[in-house]
């Protein structure tokens, strides 16, 4: 996040503001601050392509934090902020960071983080109580360094996690060529163009800062020389206000948040002009047909879709007419090349799932781990997957259809649950919804539902018969769920991306292998 002439052309210019506090953080007082940390940084022995950790909520302090690894040629990892001490240790472990800094809203946990990770050499509180012995003051420690640039300023890069639904986490490490950090990484080049990014817009941010997507839409906002609205937490009201307040011009959502949206009353959604947004993104999961068709209505047809892995391994895209056309894509290759294969490795034909594989468009590796990089990749090294499910249609546009892991085998018939799910969550009691698969002495596996309704629907086996019913009228009955069970929350991560495995473990109990 390198704010680069910027600082000084535009010093006194929001460069982001904070949407609860309202807190203004002009260029100059940006370009202060990194410069400050990559001193800090330097002083405290990280060089080019060494490695640090940030573990907090979004706050004023986040994108300054990693402005100064962009400039200091480094590695940061942002943490999931939601993550247990066992599983932040293992990233900040893993990814073999050497500083770490956090906040005090998340001083239990990195509490005893801490205590499993000796390899750290300093911890940073960005709000430090003042009798706080355990945590070094960021604030004060950032004032004993000039403001004024490194000598030996270099290009630094997030170096991010998968989500680790399936397994552990895989830290995701991308070449950094020893250039400055005016530099243009082609990736981000190339989706700044698609987006249509320029010095004047209003970006807003409804994200945690940590995931990839906030982290390259506010990155590249800042050096054009834009302004970010920062949320502290997604709220689908305050969202639609923030649009209005800050004439926001550009934004990027996940499905979940449109389908938050539609859902408040149609007095509430007309309160708020929108008419200043030119440029919506959306990603990290498909979106139902109906949620899209009916913010397409709403909004106009200014919504564009994408599907890129955080690994870069290729991009797809439509715009709004594209997608109308072809209701339920995420659109056609731009970059990488795509490959739709079955288990044996032939192509799949036209409309027929398989597993989604491209050959890279831009290198990674799993950081420290051979092992897990092989297991991406083909056998001859040239493509690489996440385990995606999609096919293609005639006009080479792609459908995913769900993640390769979550397939239920039911009595030797391959079900995808990702079609269940959104046709679940446009039922108007249903805020969420889960499907996965679940023991079944008979058939193997049975299809199970997990569903969170609306604030104030009561559960009963009436509804959950009606929510079965409605399944069945829409979808052929060997997809729909047999049992339907009902959560407060699901656990899904402020991404968007449903938490499912923490679903499902609870049906398989202590069953080492998921295939019955």
């Amino acid at each position: 996040m390198y704010a680069g002439t910027f600082a000084q052309e535009r010093a006194d210019k929001p460069c982001f503001i904070m949407a609860n506090s309202g807190e203004v953080v002009t260029y100059g007082e940006y370009e202060q601050r990194t410069n400050q940390f990559a001193h800090l940084l330097r002083k405290h022995g990280l060089q080019r392509l060494d490695h640090y950790a940030i573990y907090m909520e979004n706050n004023a302090r986040y994108l300054e934090v990693c402005g100064g690894g962009d400039r200091a040629g480094l590695y940061y990892t942002c943490v999931n902020s939601y993550l247990t001490a066992e599983e932040t240790a293992f990233i900040i472990n893993d990814s073999q960071s050497e500083l770490v800094v956090t906040s005090r809203a998340r001083r239990e946990v990195i509490i005893e983080a801490m205590k499993l990770c000796p390899r750290v050499k300093l911890w940073l509180m960005v709000d430090r109580a003042p009798d706080d012995s355990v945590f070094v003051d960021y604030t004060s420690a950032l004032e004993a360094y000039p403001a004024t640039p490194i000598p030996d300023e270099a290009l630094g890069v997030a170096m991010l996690y998968s989500s680790g639904t399936t397994g552990r986490p895989k830290g995701i490490l991308r070449p950094l060529p020893a250039v400055p950090p005016s530099t243009w990484l082609p990736l981000f080049h190339f989706v700044n163009t698609l987006w249509k990014y320029h010095g004047e817009m209003i970006y807003l941010s409804p994200a945690p800062l940590y995931h990839s997507a906030p982290q390259a839409a506010v990155g590249l906002t800042i050096r054009n020389g834009g302004t970010a609205v920062i949320m502290e937490k997604f709220d689908p009201e305050q969202y639609l206000a923030l649009i209005a307040k800050y004439k926001i011009t550009h934004t990027q959502l996940v499905p979940t948040m449109f389908s938050r949206m539609l859902k408040l009353p149609p007095d509430v959604r007309a309160l708020h002009d929108v008419s200043s947004l030119e440029y919506v993104v959306h990603a990290a999961a498909p979106c139902p047909v109906p949620v899209k068709q009916d913010m397409i209505e709403w909004w106009g047809p200014i919504v564009h879709e994408y599907y890129g892995a955080t690994e870069g391994l290729g991009f797809t895209a439509c715009d709004s007419a594209e997608w109308l056309a072809h209701p339920g894509t995420v659109g056609r290759v731009l970059l990488g090349e795509l490959h739709i294969l079955d288990e044996e490795g032939k192509t799949c034909p036209v409309g027929e799932p398989g597993t989604v594989w491209f050959k890279t468009a831009t290198p990674f590796e799993y950081y420290n781990d051979p092992q897990k990089t092989q297991e991406a990749r083909s056998a001859d090294g040239s493509m690489s997957t996440v385990g995606d499910v999609g096919y293609v249609d005639a006009d080479g546009f792609l459908y995913l259809t769900d993640r390769k892991t979550y397939m239920i085998i039911s009595g030797g018939v391959n079900i995808y649950p990702q079609e269940c799910e959104n046709l679940l969550i446009t039922h108007p009691q249903v805020a969420d919804a889960a499907v996965f698969g679940v023991p079944n002495e008979d058939l193997g596996e049975e299809v199970k539902a997990v569903v969170q309704l609306m604030p104030g629907i009561a559960t009963s086996p009436a509804l959950e018969a009606e929510l079965i019913a409605f399944c069945q009228h829409h979808l052929a009955r060997q997809k729909c769920p047999r049992s339907i069970d009902f959560e407060a929350e699901l656990p899904r991560l402020p991404t968007g991306k449903l938490y499912k495995r923490v679903l499902r473990d609870r049906y398989w109990g202590d069953k080492k292998s998921r295939i019955v």
